[in-house]
């Protein structure tokens, strides 16, 4: 199954920067294969539901080993069965939207 997800992974006990473990975590679901686009409190991930869920396994796994001892994460979940749906897809969508004025 298919699954678009949105996921914000916060390190704590670290200090105040995180932008290294954003960045480890990034590079870990690149190389996952997942198509993953990175915003200001987050990244967008889409992918196989299995190797989605396996690559945020990997990057709680990377952040604890780089010295977090504890780790917040938020998700939000998205799935379809009716049509296969990009991110691409779902702004497109909006946009159109908003260029109909």
């Amino acid at each position: 199954m298919k699954v678009i997800a949105d996921l914000c992974i916060v390190p704590i006990g670290v200090g105040v920067s995180i932008s290294k473990y954003v960045a480890t975590c990034e590079r870990i679901l690149t190389e996952a294969g997942l198509n993953i686009s990175l915003h200001a409190n987050g990244t967008n991930i889409e992918g196989e539901w299995e190797k989605v869920f396996a690559a945020v396994k990997r990057c709680h796994q990377k952040v604890h080993d780089m010295g977090a001892p504890r780790i917040f994460t938020t998700m939000a979940l998205g799935t379809r069965t009716d049509r296969e749906q990009t991110m691409d897809d779902k702004i497109k969508s909006v946009q159109s939207k908003l260029n109909d004025n």
